[in-house]
Formats: C-alpha cells, sequence, structure tokens
C-alpha cells in the first residue's frame, strides 16, 4: 500500500477524531432479550448468514501486515480464527491489505470451508488488476469461491467512476459464482452517501463507535445514512466498535451502542489474542441488557 493511502485510509483519520466527554445512558440503549456475538444474522438482501461478531484481523493494519499478524504470527492468528468458529463465530474480515489470506488459509486446513464466511478487501480500480486480484486471493486463502469482496477504503464520493473497470469484474464473478456479495469499505462520508444510493453495493463497512473516534461523522449523521442503506436493502457491517483501541476504557459502552443499533446487521472487531476474544464474547451479552 503507497504512503499517500496509509494516511488517507489509517493515520489522517485520527486527526479528525473527537472524543464526547459525556457517557451514553445504559437505559437508553438497554434491552430486553440478550445478543450473542454467536447469533446468526443475515446481510441485507444478499442472503448471507453470518455470525453477529466477525473476527477482525487488521488492527492498524498496512503494509501487508497488522497487529494480528505482528503479534501472533501466522500460526498464531490462524489458531485464533479456528477458535473463533469453535466458540460460534462464522464470519472472518481479512484483507490483501492486512496480509492476512495466508492465515485463513492455515485456519481453513482446520475449518471446514461450509462453516465460515470469508469477507476480503481489494486496492484493484481496472478490469485487469481486479481480475487478477480474484485469482490471487482465492489461491491465497485456498477457497474455490469468495463470500464477500469489498472495494477497500473510498475516500472520494466518486469512487464508481473511479472504480468501474473493478465493479465491473465484481459483477461478472458474481454471476458466475466466483463471489457471493460485493461492495464497500467508506471512510468518507460523501463516500459512505454514494454507497448508500448505489444499487451496485451489497455490502458496505462502516465506521461506527459513541464517540465519533476514527469516524467520517458525528455517530447521528453516520446512522443516518446507514439507515438509508439499511432501507435500501444493503448489508452493513460495522467497524471501529471500539475506535481502534481508543475507546479501550469504555468497551462496554462501544458495544452497548453497536449493539442497540438496528442499521447495523454485524461488527467487525479485531481481537488480539484468544483471551481478548473470550472477553469479547462474555461481555457481548451482558452489555446488551446492561441497564
Amino acid at each position: 500500500m503507497k504512503r499517500r493511502e496509509f494516511l488517507r485510509c489509517g493515520a489522517a483519520a485520527a486527526a479528525g477524531a473527537w472524543l464526547q466527554p459525556r457517557v451514553l445512558s445504559r437505559r437508553l440503549y438497554a434491552a430486553s432479550t440478550p445478543k450473542r456475538a454467536q447469533d446468526i444474522v443475515t446481510l441485507g438482501r444478499t442472503g448471507i448468514r453470518v455470525s453477529r461478531l466477525a473476527q477482525g484481523t487488521g488492527t492498524h493494519g498496512v503494509n501487508k501486515s497488522s497487529d494480528q499478524v505482528r503479534k501472533l504470527g501466522d500460526h498464531g492468528l490462524a489458531d485464533l480464527l479456528v477458535a473463533g468458529v469453535d466458540n460460534g463465530l462464522s464470519f472472518w474480515d481479512l484483507a490483501d491489505q492486512y496480509g492476512t489470506h495466508p492465515h485463513g488459509r492455515l485456519a481453513l486446513k482446520t475449518v471446514a470451508r461450509d462453516k465460515v464466511v470469508i469477507l476480503t478487501k481489494t486496492h484493484a480500480t481496472t478490469r485487469a488488476d481486479m481480475r487478477a486480484d480474484l485469482d490471487r486471493f482465492r489461491r491465497e486463502i485456498g477457497t474455490d469461491y469468495l463470500d464477500i469482496v469489498l472495494l477497500h477504503c473510498m475516500t472520494d464520493a466518486n469512487w464508481p467512476r473511479a472504480y468501474a473497470g473493478a465493479m465491473e469484474v465484481l459483477s461478472e464473478a458474481k454471476q458466475k459464482g466466483i463471489i457471493r456479495a460485493h461492495g464497500v469499505s467508506c471512510h468518507d462520508l460523501g463516500a459512505m452517501k454514494t454507497a448508500a444510493a448505489n444499487d451496485w453495493v451489497d455490502v458496505d463497512l462502516a465506521r461506527i463507535n459513541p464517540a465519533g473516534v476514527l469516524m467520517d461523522g458525528s455517530p447521528p449523521t453516520i446512522l443516518s445514512v446507514l439507515r438509508d442503506m439499511k432501507r435500501a436493502g444493503k448489508g452493513v457491517i460495522g467497524m471501529k466498535i471500539l475506535g481502534e483501541g481508543q475507546l479501550r476504557l469504555r468497551v462496554d459502552e462501544a458495544l452497548q451502542f453497536a449493539l442497540a443499533q438496528d442499521a447495523i446487521d454485524a461488527f467487525t472487531i479485531g481481537a488480539g489474542n484468544q483471551r481478548e476474544l473470550q472477553d469479547l464474547l462474555a461481555r457481548i451479552p451482558a452489555a446488551s441488557v446492561r441497564a
């Protein structure tokens, strides 16, 4: 990934982050029935059924590496993915940018392919590059098909023009059964509004948390756009739920906020190890009903 892309998709976002000092009302976001990380939900009208929690693999992910890759190594991250499936999770969030395809391949030596939904992301813009990525991604992960492929890190409202070639190839791939759904991850409010209005988008990955950390607008603004997406039948996946670690002292509040949003089908969080994964699995049902 080029340095300017890293600045747009990662570090530069921190400069615009803001924290709300007010702690959210726990009563406001409490529910009468617990929600679990392992609950199976459907992503919009795609028909794709996933666990409510996706296993993220790209914390501070850039240049084909991430915190999970750096700290856990090849087999450590693969073992974490397997542990998630063993604990009822069925959704892996991979990306070429994170360098986590080989880890998915290792995990698939233990996990049956039909037990997990695999999402990955591409920076391809042209038809040729997108075809090459689809072939390479499947080879790297060790699978004949990919469940969800997203155009990674849209930062401009005019992204459909810039990515027209890649979009055409992904549409063809869906018709051929090479992928099951396509869409975008958004790192800009204008790009997100375009995604909400664009019929090509099956799935959107959006930054959302109660404090506005590393987001593209205030929580109410983002939720308004995500509700438009839901009304259009798109699958909505939340990311940056814990603000890439910046909300580590407000974890229960952040989880409760995400769990309360009807505009979000599922969300992805990158646990750093198996202890953190188990902690998340325990916190989610408690946070969903805490008053």
